[in-house]
């Protein structure tokens, strides 16, 4: 058995059924938890706004980085083109 984090309420966990990393629901007061350990049973809790975090950081890996040639070396182009 072990305790909600959020609202202090009784969860029957057993060891042998849930697995690190499984999200669970506290039956009082709703709040997901993540499982981080399983000997003996010990839980987080996981709030929106730490996905919604992850999200942002996801997104801003996945978007390429363009250069902006007009800050490099502004008289490079002028070069190319009097040729």
């Amino acid at each position: 058995m072990t305790k909600c984090p959020e609202c202090d309420a009784d969860i029957d966990l057993d060891e042998d059924e849930v697995e690190e990393g499984e999200i669970v629901s506290c039956a009082e007061c709703d709040v997901e938890l993540e499982v981080t350990q399983i000997h003996p049973v010990h839980l987080i809790a996981i709030s929106e706004d730490e996905d919604d975090d992850e999200d942002d950081e996801d997104d801003e890996e996945k978007e390429p980085k363009v250069a902006d040639d007009a800050d490099d070396d502004p008289g490079a182009d002028d070069e190319e083109d009097e040729e």
